[in-house]
């Protein structure tokens, strides 16, 4: 059985890098599928661990120059420590162990596991564990401060470059622009030549490589002429040099990668936000006294107490205390929730005014929260579809540059005008530095990891990149009625006596539905209970699924049927198909009793509309889509709840055995998103395209369906449906622009123009525009493409929602 893995990974600058690591990892035996995505800086393997382990992967990360970000925490060990270190290194996430005496030193990824589960694991051994120390190895994203500085140094020094020959001419001025552009070159160049040489150590090129071949070029080409001047100048040479335009390619694109560092870590800003969520510590009740511990030292079982303003610190249920909740980072709804004893607490919400005291029910990596943050991490470490033909195109982009960037130098050198190796040279140079896989590699993943986040942000949680490109293309959206239109807890609203008192009838009714979950069983039992009747023991229970529940209560043989069951036995009166009309027509479900094989009466159940559902439909409405109910209820009872919403299309009185081939019937003819509770309509579900299912903060990984909107609100189906729309807008806007770009540019660059604007031509000065583009200006456009892919898609964080035409 395959086995996924997911990771951080340090040192890839560009859409080759993260091909290059895909391409190592899926040659490993035992890997059946690698992903790498640039944007999020994630590798996802799926590999069989009979064949190949962790470590073994992330060795082969870092045998091809890229490392992963990994977490190394230490541990003091009291007590018995044998098979310690055996039992850590066959721990899945860990990637190394070393023991010394007391003290074991763990490495470990902590996408995969934690220092508290390590911890726990070690202790259940029976020794006693103190933390030493935990840091981390590695950073997926490269910081902004230092390419910054580098960038002002080295645009400064083209700038004096550039205006300083303009007041001083003669040879000396070349000396003092060496002087000046040497340290430069070195120190501005470093990060690119540290890069590049770690490829060309392991047999690939990618951007850091056209980078430094290029400014490297151009310096030694400037040099030579500033030292030996009487041997290279000449009409093939010339005698200019271009210390500025090394310095200037070095300066602005050490700024296009700040930029884009700085606006590739605001794509991660919901993931952050979500971890940030987590208190560092939790007030734990252990043998009645209150101590301080930190988070992932929580255990199952504990009481912890939450103060008012602070944040609930792991899932639980409340034993002690009232007060209301704020849960609007799990839901979207910013209205707090009221919480009293048995209810259940979802770790990273804000307490409120009253002090809680809960049983810890989900800690660590099992917590709502961490699995939403997983969740959002695998979609976003996922790939749309879209995204293989840019990854093929980035895969073989840098050999194919350096060979035009080859045949650009020796086309000039043959054919070009004095002088001909200065030209073909310049012209060279502008075609590596232009060249950009970046925004190629930007395009889809940005789009998609700014999307999922703020996705998740709202309370719709998709499950990879795949699920976003669904929801854009969605036709028609169907709704299963209770529980997702409307609240699915029922209320009685009416009980008739058709041959015995309403209260024998009640009673009666209860005693059958009590063992039943179904949330009309629930409304009935607990309208008899609150009128203080004495339900009685019902033997032989069973449910005849689509009709109704049926069982033996004080010598009786008594069923609790739909009119649809009753009119097929042929017991259904006059009288009590009239009470049931009535009643459907208010939108109640009407139920009826049967008593030893005669009906003797009736129960009106109702569940209230929830108070987005129409907006919803209205908002779906609006979108172009078409808007089906699908239920088991009556038509007549369907329709009335129909007509509320506003909802034109309905698929009443069907079986749940039934539903999934309705489905499959519309998706037949478009694109379907089925909208259920994930449970009663799994099968329907599975049969849609896009599957939405509503749930709660606390059962969000449970679900199988492709989206999942927290808190239960069907707004979310429309937002999640317009947010599919617009990250597919803003994904095809990116490859668009990052393909047009390249196509357009690297021509250019080549000098295609020259022969229509060669009137005139001179190239002493690379800021002459005559059919070349200096290779200056080609540093600041290749960094304008990945900045503009990466804040076009950051656009999709505030791009509004509401219904569009």
């Amino acid at each position: 059985m395959a086995t996924s893995l997911s990771f951080q990974v340090s040192g890839m600058t560009c859409a080759s890098c993260a091909a290059r690591i895909e391409g190592a990892l899926g040659s490993v035996d035992g890997v059946s599928r690698a992903s790498v995505n640039f944007a999020a800086a994630r590798a996802t393997v799926e590999y069989d661990p009979a064949q190949v382990s962790p470590p073994a992967l992330l060795e082969r990360v870092r045998s091809i120059g890229y490392d992963a970000v990994t977490a190394r925490v230490a541990f003091r060990v009291e007590g018995p420590r044998a098979g310690v270190e055996d039992l850590l290194r066959a721990r899945e996430g860990v990637t190394s162990v070393r023991v010394e005496g007391a003290l074991v030193e763990v490495s470990f990824l902590p996408t995969v596991t934690s220092a508290g589960e390590l911890r726990r694991a070690i202790e259940a051994t029976g020794a006693r564990v103190y933390r030493e120390a935990q840091r981390s190895r590695g950073e997926a994203e490269e910081p902004v401060a230092p390419l910054l500085v580098r960038a002002i140094a080295a645009i400064v020094v083209g700038v004096v470059a550039m205006v300083l020959p303009m007041a001083w001419t003669g040879r000396g001025v070349d000396l003092v622009l060496l002087a000046l552009a040497a340290p430069i070159q070195l120190w501005c160049g470093a990060p690119f030549y540290v890069r590049a040489w770690k490829a060309v150590r392991h047999g690939f090129a990618e951007m850091n490589t056209l980078v430094a071949v290029g400014t490297t070029a151009s310096f030694l080409y400037s040099a030579a002429i500033a030292l030996f001047p009487g041997i290279v100048s000449g009409s093939l040479v010339g005698g200019a040099t271009y210390f500025d335009s090394g310095a200037m390619i070095l300066g602005f694109v050490l700024v296009g990668r700040s930029l884009e560092a700085r606006a590739r870590h605001r794509t991660g800003e919901a993931v952050r936000a979500l971890l940030a969520l987590r208190p560092d510590t939790a007030r734990v009740v252990r043998e009645g006294r209150e101590e301080e511990v930190l988070l992932d030292e929580v255990r199952l079982g504990d009481l912890v107490r939450v103060r008012p303003g602070e944040r609930v610190a792991v899932d639980g249920v409340v034993r002690e205390g009232a007060s209301a909740v704020d849960e609007s980072m799990m839901t979207g709804e910013s209205v707090p929730v009221e919480k009293g004893v048995g209810a259940g607490v979802v770790g990273g919400s804000m307490n409120g005014h009253g002090t809680l005291l809960f049983e810890a029910t989900a800690v660590g990596e099992e917590t709502a929260l961490a699995r939403i943050v997983r969740l959002v991490e695998e979609a976003q470490g996922s790939k749309a579809p879209i995204q293989r033909l840019a990854d093929r195109v980035a895969g073989v982009f840098v050999p194919c540059v350096i060979v035009l960037a080859l045949l650009t130098l020796a086309g000039w050198w043959a054919f070009g005008p004095e002088p001909r190796l200065t030209n073909g040279l310049i012209n060279a140079i502008a075609v590596l530095i232009v060249a950009c896989p970046c925004a190629l590699g930007l395009a889809t993943p940005t789009a998609i990891v700014v999307g999922t986040g703020r996705g998740a942000r709202m309370g719709i949680l998709f499950r990879s990149a795949e699920a976003i490109e669904v929801a854009e293309r969605v036709t028609d959206v169907v709704f299963d009625k209770t529980g997702t239109l409307t609240e699915g807890r029922p209320a009685l609203c009416g009980v008739k006596g058709l041959g015995l008192a309403e209260t024998e009838v009640l009673r009666l009714a209860a005693a059958v539905e009590g063992p039943s979950e179904h949330p009309y069983a629930r409304a009935i039992v607990a309208a008899a209970r609150e009128r203080g009747l004495s339900v009685p023991t019902v033997e032989g229970f069973g449910a005849m699924p689509g009709a109704g529940v049926r069982g033996r209560v004080e010598g009786k043989d008594v069923i609790v049927e739909s009119e649809g069951a009753v009119r097929d036995d042929g017991l259904l009166s006059v009288d009590a198909e009239a009470w049931g009309i009535e009643a459907a027509s208010r939108g109640q479900t009407p139920l009826f009793v049967v008593v030893d094989g005669r009906l003797m009466g009736g129960i009106a159940v109702a569940d209230r509309a929830k108070s987005n559902s129409a907006v919803a439909v209205r908002d779906l409405r609006a979108q172009g889509v078409r808007v089906w109910m699908l239920t088991g209820d009556h038509r007549r009872v369907a329709e009335a709840v129909a007509r509320e919403l506003g909802i034109v299309d309905v698929m009443a009185e069907v079986a749940p055995f039934e539903k999934a081939s309705k489905v499959k019937e519309l998706a037949a003819k478009g694109v379907v998103a089925m909208v259920g509770d994930g449970v009663n309509d799994a099968p329907a579900l599975a049969a849609a395209q896009l599957s939405i299912a509503i749930g709660s903060g606390t059962d969000v990984a449970k679900e199988a369906s492709l989206v999942t909107l927290v808190g239960g609100d069907p707004l979310g189906v429309p937002r999640a449906i317009a947010l599919g729309r617009r990250t597919g807008q803003v994904l095809r806007q990116n490859l668009f622009w990052a393909f047009f770009y390249n196509v357009l540019m690297i021509p250019l660059a080549m000098g295609v123009l020259y022969p229509l604007l060669r009137d005139g031509l001179t190239i002493a000065h690379l800021g002459t525009w005559r059919g070349f583009l200096p290779p200056m200006i080609a540093a600041a456009a290749m960094a304008l493409s990945s900045v503009t892919v990466v804040t076009n898609s950051l656009r999709l964080r505030t791009m509004p929602l509401e219904s569009q035409p």
